[in-house]
């Protein structure tokens, strides 16, 4: 494969988002858009990936530099445009062999095939090739003048005729070069146009008066569609679970109703998964095959072992790993705990920070109290283990294989194997005493009212 260097252009300031996070750091499926054009880049082939911000853009550095830890940076001081932006990276393309591709950073939609629609027309025997699209509505974008197959020239839109804007084939957001070419050209871009910008577009023009060979390839408008403002963001957050769901459903996963289920752009789902509505995944989630997630559940980088069922209404939260079998019931919530295979958890109980052995019942109400407010201790529950509705266990603390805890209690101490714990007290009646507290309340609440 022809290497290939890639330059995304991230120095706009997003102004029309309202928003202190820049642009192309909001999440689209749990991942930052600028992230989804990183990982179509990586997907397309490239070998080097050059990032341009502006001069307030640290956040954008630091969280590309997280999910793509050998790209390299380059800032653009002063907004002169996008050529001048994609010359910033000079010390990347002056040296690049193959093929060079100028990317935008706001479109979270894109893959690598994209980039290949562009890439295999270089294969071809193109110089240049730039990739397009025919929106339903094409106010704003830059209109393609081509003659055949070969693109002549793109016109921004305020540059253009009134002939030009009508014109439906427009600039979608990669332009592709064979890596001399943009050497050669890129430093020759002036400020001829409406905006007195440098625009990375006349490098068409300018191919072709050096006689390039210079074409287009095409994309779905939903592919390249790009985000300003937070109604794009929405749309293109809505555009994205569709495809996840159809994926999945390809590849053997049944949604009672698709549109209600909401996806991560990393989420794993094995084979015969059923999935019920109102159920969302954040990042970092992988499911095994033949599990059943009823509805309103909530869970994130979670590991959910094979036949496993879980909800209506948990919560599974970050380092939850459940094993085989594993049933977690109605509003149950898991944070950074390993539970084994084949042990229950039917309803209203919370496990953080535990370690919880196989086929071992977790009863309603049972609360592992692993923070004191200030460190977090873990509990550890062994295999084959019964614990007794309503009890909190005071972590640190262990319970030992086959043990018991009664019903209501609160274990601070560890219990041996095979032992029953009890941790509550004696239970006493005082006769005829309930009227005296009702008095007492009375005369409370009628002390408030005066």
């Amino acid at each position: 494969m022809t290497d290939l260097t890639t330059i995304i252009l991230a120095a706009g300031e997003g102004t029309r988002m309202k928003s202190t996070t820049p642009k192309v750091l909001h999440p689209v499926g749990g991942l930052p858009i600028i992230g989804h054009v990183a990982r179509a880049a990586r997907e397309a082939g490239s070998s080097r990936i050059a990032l341009v911000t502006g001069p307030r853009h640290q956040m954008i550095r630091d969280a590309v530099t997280a999910l793509e830890p050998n790209v390299l940076h380059f800032e653009q001081s002063v907004a002169k445009g996008t050529a001048h932006a994609a010359s910033m990276a000079n010390a990347v393309y002056q040296d690049a062999q193959g093929y060079i591709a100028v990317v935008y950073g706001d479109h979270p939609l894109l893959r690598g095939i994209n980039f290949r629609a562009v890439l295999d027309r270089l294969d071809a025997g193109l110089d240049v090739a730039i990739l397009g699209f025919e929106p339903k509505d094409p106010t704003g974008y830059g209109r393609f003048i081509t003659d055949g197959d070969t693109l002549l020239a793109i016109r921004e839109h305020k540059d253009a005729t009134e002939d030009e804007r009508r014109i439906r084939l427009c600039n979608a957001c990669i332009l592709a070069f064979r890596a001399e070419v943009f050497r050669d050209l890129i430093d020759k871009v002036e400020t001829n146009n409406a905006q007195g910008e440098y625009y990375l577009t006349d490098l068409v023009g300018l191919a072709n008066s050096a006689g390039k060979k210079v074409g287009y390839g095409l994309a779905p408008e939903n592919d390249v569609m790009g985000v300003n403002d937070r109604s794009q963001l929405a749309r293109a957050e809505a555009l994205f679970q569709d495809v996840r769901r159809e994926d999945f459903m390809k590849a053997g996963v049944t949604l009672r109703d698709p549109k209600t289920v909401w996806f991560s752009w990393d989420t794993e789902i094995g084979k015969d998964v059923t999935i019920f509505p109102n159920v969302v995944f954040g990042p970092g989630v992988s499911i095994a095959d033949k599990v059943e997630i009823r509805a309103f559940c909530d869970i994130e980088d979670a590991v959910i072992g094979e036949g496993a069922s879980i909800g209506p209404f948990a919560r599974i939260r970050a380092g939850a790993e459940l094993g085989r079998d594993v049933h977690l019931g109605n509003f149950v919530e898991v944070k950074k705990s390993r539970i084994g295979d084949g042990t229950k958890a039917g309803h209203l109980s919370y496990l953080g920070d535990a370690e919880i052995g196989t086929k071992t019942n977790i009863g309603a109400g049972t609360i592992t109290c692993n923070y004191d407010g200030v460190n977090k201790d873990k509990t550890i529950i062994g295999n084959n283990v019964f614990i007794g509705s309503n009890a909190s266990l005071v972590a640190p603390v262990s319970i030992g294989d086959g043990a018991y805890t009664a019903s209501g209690s609160v274990i601070t101490e560890d219990v041996p194997a095979d032992a029953l714990a009890l941790g509550r007290a004696r239970q006493e009646n005082k006769d005829g005493y309930a009227p005296k507290l009702r008095e007492r309340a009375l005369a409370k609440k009628a002390a408030k009212g005066k």
